[in-house]
């Protein structure tokens, strides 16, 4: 008798370009806008850092940008290496988010904007 695995049939492949498929829920792949709108970030900003966060159970690998004031913003990115590589090509520092957590800087800020009613 068989337990595991039961009525679920052969294993597919997702094609390419679909969105990963992690436990029960569907991860949407990074895609050509998520890197429009870190560029735009990082080429707008001052003192800007990325740290590079791992994939998870819900999401995909995603680069954390913060300015030096603390403003932030959050993309999917298609793997670690094309994280530190973005990185590298704009003069940004890239930092391991697992390992050196996030910036004060960045949680000072939510607690200013969640002050004024913005978050």
């Amino acid at each position: 008798m068989k337990f595991f695995g039961r009525g679920r049939g052969p294993r597919q492949r997702r094609p390419s370009g679909d969105a990963a498929r992690t436990g029960s829920t569907r991860v949407r792949a990074s895609s050509d806008a998520d890197e429009q709108h870190l560029d735009g970030f990082a080429s707008t900003r001052e003192g800007v850092e990325g740290f590079v966060e791992p994939r998870t159970a819900v999401s995909d690998v995603t680069l954390l940008l913060v300015a030096w004031d603390g403003e932030y913003t959050r993309r999917r990115v298609p793997s670690t290496d094309w994280a530190y590589k973005f990185c590298q090509r704009r003069g940004i520092s890239a930092y391991e988010a697992g390992v050196v957590g996030i910036p004060q800087r960045m949680r000072e800020y939510i607690k200013r904007q969640k002050a004024r009613g913005q978050a």
